[in-house]
C-alpha cells in the first residue's frame, strides 16, 4: 500500500545577472552604519522579490535566512529612511531619463493587524461587524499602521518607482473627524493634523524631479487642502485633486461649484463600466474646465 506525502511549497531563487543588477541599483543609495547590514538587505530584497506577497519564512526558505531577516528588521541601527534611500535614488535616476510628463499618484493605505489587547500599534477604527442577539450593532477595534505613498508613473501607466513614503499611527496624530468633536479643524495648524503628510510627500517627491513643472501630482478628496495648493505653486509644480470643499472663488462673491456650473462643456469622454449585476454599460462624461482664483479659508486668509 502506498502512502501519499503532503505537498509543501518550495521555490528556487534565481541568481541571474539581470536580477542582481536590478537589486544592486535599488540598494546602491542605502547608507547603513554597518556594511554587513547593506549586504543583508540586498540578499533579503532578492529573496522577497521572488516571493512577493508571501510570508518571510516562505520567502527566505530556511530558518537561517528567516532568523537573519527578523534580526535585520528589529535592529535599532536600521531605519525606514535607510531602507528607502536607495530606492528613492533609483527612482530619481528613472525620472531623469523619462523625457515626458510625470504623474505622481498620492494615496493612503492601511495595514491592519489582529490584536486582542491594546498595544503600541495605533487605532485605525471601530467598524460594525453585524448585530448581537438583541439586534444591537457590534463593533470591533481595528489596529494597525498607515502608509502614505507617492508613486511616479508615465501617462501610459508605466511605474517609475516611489518618490516619497510616510508611515504613522493614530497615537501620533488625530484625524480630522476626531478634531471636529473638539474644535474647528480649519483653525488648527496643519502641522498638528494628519494632513501634513500630503505636504511632506509633495515636497519630497517634487525634489526628485529635475523639472517640477513637468509633473502633475494627483490625489483624492483628502488632498483638497489649500496649503497643498499654495505649496505646489511655490514649488513650481502642478496638481489635480478631487474637490471636497466648495471654496470661495474670484472676488469672494461666488464659489468654485457655482462657477463650474456656468462653464461650457469643452469635450466628452466615453468609458465602459459595470453595474452591481456585472452588466456592462457605456457612460459619457462631460469635460469642463475654467481658470479661477481660489481664495483661502477665512480662518487662514491672513
Amino acid at each position: 500500500m502506498r502512502t501519499k506525502k503532503a505537498a509543501t511549497k518550495s521555490k528556487t531563487i534565481p541568481n541571474s545577472p539581470c536580477s542582481n543588477r536590478w537589486i544592486n541599483e535599488e540598494v546602491a543609495g542605502c547608507r547603513f552604519k554597518d556594511l554587513r547590514l547593506g549586504k543583508r538587505f540586498g540578499k533579503l530584497l532578492g529573496m522577497m522579490t521572488e516571493g512577493i506577497g508571501e510570508s518571510l519564512p516562505y520567502a527566505c526558505q530556511d530558518w537561517a535566512n528567516t532568523k537573519a531577516a527578523y534580526r535585520f528588521f528589529s535592529n535599532s541601527d536600521v531605519s525606514e529612511d535607510q531602507i528607502m534611500a536607495g530606492h528613492f535614488q533609483a527612482t530619481h535616476g528613472r525620472l531623469s531619463q523619462a523625457d515626458q510628463k510625470i504623474l505622481m499618484l498620492h494615496d493612503t493605505c492601511e495595514f491592519s493587524f489582529q490584536r486582542h489587547k491594546d498595544s503600541k500599534i495605533g487605532l485605525l477604527g471601530r467598524p460594525s461587524c453585524g448585530k448581537d442577539k438583541d439586534g444591537r450593532l457590534k463593533h470591533i477595534t481595528v489596529r494597525g499602521i498607515l502608509m502614505h505613498s507617492s508613486l511616479a508613473i508615465t501617462p501610459e501607466g508605466l511605474p517609475l518607482g516611489l518618490a516619497a513614503i510616510k508611515f504613522w499611527t493614530r497615537k501620533q496624530f488625530k484625524g480630522c473627524n476626531a478634531l471636529k468633536k473638539k474644535i474647528n479643524p480649519t483653525r488648527v495648524p496643519i502641522e498638528e493634523k494628519e494632513s501634513i503628510r500630503w505636504l511632506e510627500n509633495l515636497r519630497q517627491s517634487t525634489a526628485l524631479i529635475d523639472n517640477p513643472g513637468n509633473c502633475v501630482h494627483i490625489g483624492d478628496r483628502e488632498s483638497d487642502i489649500f496649503e497643498l495648493f499654495y505649496l505646489a505653486n511655490e514649488l513650481g509644480t502642478n496638481f489635480l485633486v478631487r474637490t471636497c470643499v466648495d471654496r470661495l472663488a474670484q472676488d469672494a462673491g461666488t464659489t468654485v461649484a457655482a462657477e463650474m456650473k456656468k462653464a461650457r462643456v469643452k469635450g466628452q469622454h466615453r468609458i465602459e463600466a459595470r453595474n452591481k449585476l456585472g452588466e456592462s454599460y457605456e457612460a459619457e462624461l462631460d469635460i469642463t474646465f475654467e481658470q479661477l482664483q481660489v481664495l483661502p479659508p477665512e480662518a487662514k486668509a491672513a
